[in-house]
């Protein structure tokens, strides 16, 4: 039987590889109903249906992967952390940003989890917005 922070990491992989593969119905079904997504800075938002709306607007404007994965996790399973590289593809003009013209970017991001009941109860991203505006012309 697999230990709590196993278990964690799992998820925590589970999580991105679905990401990656575009299965949103999927996706979404990791997390808890009342999951708080902290956005890179940015507010907070809270439950399932906001995260949906954020990846709705993400997948319109941008096509992105993760890759270079590396995974952590406590041992009592209900916190995690992550870091990788988006690779990406901006698509689309998102709100209050620079033209979208296709730039190809890629970004080390940070990301942490609470986990609870198998499922992610948190995610807080966080990346260089700044190094990001610069790849992709602004």
């Amino acid at each position: 039987m697999a230990t709590l922070q196993q278990q964690a990491l799992a998820l925590i992989h589970t999580y991105y590889t679905t990401f990656n593969a575009g299965d949103r119905e999927a996706f979404l079904a990791l997390l808890t109903d009342d999951v708080v997504h902290d956005i890179n800075q940015g507010g907070a938002e809270t439950g399932r249906a906001a995260f949906q709306a954020f990846l709705e607007r993400m997948d319109r404007c941008y096509r992105e992967q993760v890759c270079d994965l590396v995974v952590f996790a406590s041992e009592d399973g209900a916190r995690g952390a992550a870091e990788f590289f988006i690779e990406g593809e901006y698509l689309a003009t998102d709100e209050g940003l620079p033209p979208a013209q296709g730039q190809r970017y890629r970004l080390r991001v940070g990301a942490f989890f609470d986990l609870k009941d198998g499922k992610v109860s948190r995610v807080t991203n966080y990346y260089n917005l700044q190094e990001w505006l610069r790849q992709v012309g602004a």
